[in-house]
């Protein structure tokens, strides 16, 4: 496949998970919730998430932002479900260094799932904010602040 089908198809990707959200919906059992808002383009996430014996059982969000905002947050609801809390945290931090240029092996980007695909926000700083909002909710909701 060229590069611009690959492209293509990672376009794609990123825009069916934007019209159709995995996971986008609020939970009746939540352990956490968390509101995070991206002042500068007014994306809003809000993340639920309900844990047991420190894994994530359950995960949701509600919100509204851009395309980027809101399949970055399908994505990231897809690849956390079911993982442990450290493994969650892991992939939050695989992400974060992606999107702003960081090397990971292929192992690790593959933790990611479809998220790895956002790897070319890079090229736009200004949407680096709109991919990492939510998974600095997962983040947060996992008890992790911002200078962990």
């Amino acid at each position: 496949m060229s590069l611009a089908g690959l492209d293509n198809l990672y376009r794609e990707v990123i825009l069916d998970h934007s019209k159709n959200p995995h996971h986008k919906h609020t939970l009746d059992h939540a352990t956490d919730k968390i509101t995070l808002k991206n002042p500068s383009c007014g994306d809003v996430i809000n993340l639920e998430i309900e844990l047991n014996d420190g894994k994530v059982t359950d995960i949701g969000f509600t919100g509204e932002g851009c395309t980027i905002s809101q399949s970055s947050a399908s994505m990231m609801t897809d690849a956390v479900l079911g993982k442990s809390v450290k493994d969650s945290l892991e992939m939050a931090h695989i992400f974060s260094d992606m999107v702003i240029g960081k090397k990971h092996s292929q192992t690790d980007l593959a933790k990611l799932g479809d998220a790895a695909i956002l790897s070319s926000v890079m090229k736009f700083p200004a949407r680096i904010k709109c991919a990492t909002l939510c998974w600095w909710a997962l983040r947060k909701s996992l008890g992790e602040d911002e200078n962990d």
